[in-house]
């Protein structure tokens, strides 16, 4: 009798031992599925953030250079200079003729309208000569230069006249402001202007071209 309880047991085990087997398999079966849907999940946040942190640096550095509105440049490059005539320490005088070349330096991703500029030439704060520019514009990324109709400079009556023509150098300054509009690859636009301050010498000497011009 106990060997017949014995025998009917052995199958028990063995249905147990195969139910157990089926179960851990399922089960890491279901951690191997839970494993690779987490790896899966981590690799598209992953990608999600590389994403954003590529769209990022890209719209950081679009912003800091193509849509950087950077102010122009308008600056007098040289000037010519024609009928010239100076008077003597006793009679101290001056009169010429000057022919300017200008530049409008542009670094924008898009062209600088500017308006018509009026250029004031002064000789030690007294104004002698003056010029209109008539409105054009700059291309992209780029420097327009234009000679413009010429300007007549007349000094008379200063007291220092008479030392710089002795010297032989007379100092010649010249100011401007130009407004305009900033056209950023034709979706913005902004207002911007410029100044412009040169100081330049007359050489009496060899009266042909303006010397040592410098702009800020």
């Amino acid at each position: 009798m106990a060997e017949k309880d014995q025998q009917s047991a052995y199958p028990a085990n063995g249905y147990a031992r195969s139910a157990d087997t089926e179960a851990a398999t399922a089960a890491a079966a279901h951690d191997a599925t839970r494993a690779q849907r987490k790896k899966k999940r981590t690799k598209c946040i992953l990608y999600i953030l590389l994403f954003i942190v590529f769209q990022t640096a890209i719209i950081t550095v679009f912003a800091l250079t193509i849509m950087k509105v950077r102010t122009p440049r308008f600056r007098i490059r040289a000037a010519a200079i024609t009928d010239f005539n100076a008077g003597t320490a006793a009679s101290p005088s001056l009169r010429a003729t000057i022919t300017p070349e200008f530049t409008v330096k542009n670094a924008n991703f898009g062209r600088y309208k500017y308006r018509n500029t009026t250029v004031e030439f002064f000789y030690r704060g007294t104004r002698v000569g003056q010029v209109t520019v008539p409105n054009s514009k700059a291309g992209w990324r780029s420097t327009k230069k234009f000679s413009h109709s010429a300007v007549d400079l007349s000094i008379s009556g200063s007291p220092e006249l008479a030392a710089d023509l002795t010297a032989g150098m007379v100092p010649i300054t010249s100011t401007a402001r130009m407004g305009g509009r900033v056209e950023l690859i034709f979706i913005m636009k902004k207002n911007k202007a410029t100044n412009m301050n040169c100081t330049m010498n007359i050489v009496t000497a060899r009266p042909q071209n303006f010397m040592n011009i410098a702009c800020k």
